[in-house]
């Protein structure tokens, strides 16, 4: 696993393009308690991966990572309320939901790597 900087992690800028997308498509969003939710969880996934990578450890980083996936199941959770209640359309929730699935691999790659 060689790298300079979380931010040349493929997984860490998924995690950023779904928390900007999870911003976009409630902008206009009115339920302020799901949208508040879903901005945290959002947020949550890249700023595990950035804070465990800081850390001096492979198990602090590996926690992390775990927190992460935590992070994007909870996601995933909240777009499919979300689109039960009519707060976004299926479209948005089944393109999102594959996204997170996606990051979710990614991460679980990523642990894998760093225990070998």
């Amino acid at each position: 696993m060689a790298y300079k900087s979380f931010e040349e992690l493929e997984v860490w800028k998924s995690g950023c393009r779904i928390a900007v997308r999870v911003y976009e498509v409630l902008i206009n969003c009115k339920d302020y308690g799901l949208k508040d939710q879903m901005t945290r969880a959002a947020v949550s996934i890249s700023s595990n991966i950035a804070e465990g990578a800081e850390r001096d450890s492979k198990q602090e980083f590996i926690r992390f990572l775990h927190i992460a996936k935590g992070s994007a199941a909870e996601l995933r959770t909240q777009f499919y309320i979300a689109c039960q209640v009519g707060i976004i359309k299926q479209e948005i929730q089944q393109e999102c939901t594959e996204e997170l699935k996606k990051i979710s691999a990614m991460l679980q790659a990523l642990i894998r790597s760093i225990k070998t």
